[in-house]
């Protein structure tokens, strides 16, 4: 049976951030994400999940402007000690949360600096921050996203991201597998969850087209989820789905795909 996240950056966004822990926990979740704790109060964020019974399971690498466009600052040159900062800063805020895992997202392509040099860049980055994280027993995941809703991003396939994780070549750094990404960028979701499980630490579900819940689109989650079982993934499932309506009643596809929260 998955373990199933709630990513609190897009689900119960009809109440302020503070108030979404509790709607979580009263629709049964056990685990919660959400994309940045930086411009909020940790040690509340902290109280908040033990009050509610939660645990934190990811969140991301400070990644920049986001409100601006930017997609993580792990390719830029001129950025690698605010890069470095950040890691320090995570993972200060993974022991107040007791959280395992953080996350990294490149970056977007600049055109102002040549390719082989963001690249360079990116891999000196994540072998600094593998080393950090795991001097505190943390995991780093690497997420690829899809180059149709984000065509300036880095890594837009999981094939790329395998092969930064083998350049890289740090025990600590597994791969995020966002399944609607990677249904928009590829396809060929079962075999490769299958084929490169042991390199996969995290996946996150939405449906596609439209970025909803499971059922809404024309990904088979009841297959999916249940091969993930079948295959021995032992990790967390998030969902990351803007919901239809809201989120309590996009809840309704756990049941009917024969999953409890």
């Amino acid at each position: 049976m998955p373990k199933f996240v709630a990513n609190l950056t897009m689900l119960y966004t009809d109440s302020p951030f503070m108030d979404r822990f509790a709607r979580a926990r009263a629709s049964g979740f056990r685990y919660v994400e959400f994309l940045f704790p930086y411009d909020y109060d940790v040690p509340a964020i902290a109280g908040t999940l033990d009050k509610n019974g939660l645990s934190q399971i990811l969140f991301n690498l400070p990644a920049g402007n986001w409100a601006a466009g930017e997609r993580g600052i792990a390719a830029h040159p001129d950025r690698i000690a605010e890069f470095r900062r950040g890691v320090s800063r995570a993972i200060e805020v993974a022991g107040e949360l007791q959280c395992r895992q953080i996350n990294c997202l490149v970056g977007n392509r600049d055109a102002q600096v040549p390719l082989e040099d963001q690249r360079r860049v990116m891999i000196e980055n994540l072998r600094y921050a593998a080393v950090a994280l795991d001097e505190h027993g943390l995991t780093l995941m690497l997420e690829p996203l899809n180059a149709y809703d984000l065509p300036d991003f880095l890594l837009t396939t999981s094939r790329a991201a395998f092969a930064v994780q083998d350049q890289v070549a740090a025990p600590n750094l597994k791969i995020q597998y966002d399944v609607y990404h990677m249904q928009r960028a590829e396809g060929e979701l079962a075999a490769t969850l299958h084929k490169s499980l042991a390199r996969i630490g995290h996946v996150q579900i939405a449906d596609n087209p439209g970025r909803h819940q499971p059922g809404t689109g024309e990904i088979n989650y009841r297959f999916l989820l249940n091969h993930l079982d079948r295959i021995g993934y032992a990790g967390y499932v998030s969902m990351e789905y803007a919901p239809e309506k809201s989120t309590e009643e996009s809840l309704a596809w756990v049941g009917e795909h024969g999953f409890t929260l």
